[in-house]
């Protein structure tokens, strides 16, 4: 299973980057952007799709014109087309899923974005996601896109995890590190 995922990863960073390099120099990543979206969204909806990328029994023919037309009818920019059609022809689709996040990075970074993932125990208002969202583009210097999620068992308190540093002011961690220092004592 890694190699598979290294294979992928390896051949949508090429697609990737050529993808990209195109689009930042003819000035459409905006259509990249709103063509990502698309494609997560086909992918998201469609088992049938999810399951075409991977399948053998398709000619290469028959995948390279289904994706031409699908892409057409969903709006797809002729940067997108023509990758998914040289993709189908080569048999890389199965490397899809892995190149729009590939794109993803390519032009967050480029656009000076930082990613960071908030869990909290229970959904923040509005104010204060957007506060958390100042404070971490203040401490980084950079504007930051956060992904929100929920997870109850935290009991309290967030999660935040921003590039490789994670910051854990959860209820749940607090209490298992007062829970070690008891044992400490108690041995």
């Amino acid at each position: 299973m890694t190699q598979s995922v290294s294979i992928s990863t390896g051949i949508a960073s090429r697609y990737a980057t050529a993808l990209f390099e195109l689009a930042k120099e003819s000035g459409e990543l905006n259509m990249l952007l709103s063509d990502i979206d698309s494609v997560r969204a086909l992918i998201e909806e469609s088992e049938d799709f999810r399951t075409t990328l991977v399948s053998p029994i398709y000619p290469r023919e028959e995948m390279t014109s289904a994706v031409i037309a699908l892409g057409g009818r969903i709006g797809l920019g002729i940067l997108m087309r023509n990758t998914l059609s040289l993709m189908a022809s080569k048999r890389r689709l199965f490397a899809l899923p892995a190149l729009l996040e590939q794109l993803k990075v390519l032009i967050d970074a480029d656009r000076g974005v930082v990613k960071a993932e908030v869990v909290s125990a229970s959904e923040l208002d509005p104010e204060d996601a957007e506060r958390l969202r100042r404070v971490l583009g203040e401490r980084v210097g950079h504007d930051v896109e956060i992904d929100f999620k929920v997870d109850e068992s935290l009991i309290g308190g967030i999660s935040v995890r921003l590039g490789s540093r994670l910051v854990d002011a959860s209820v749940r961690t607090r209490l298992g590190h007062l829970k070690n220092a008891l044992q400490e004592v108690g041995t």
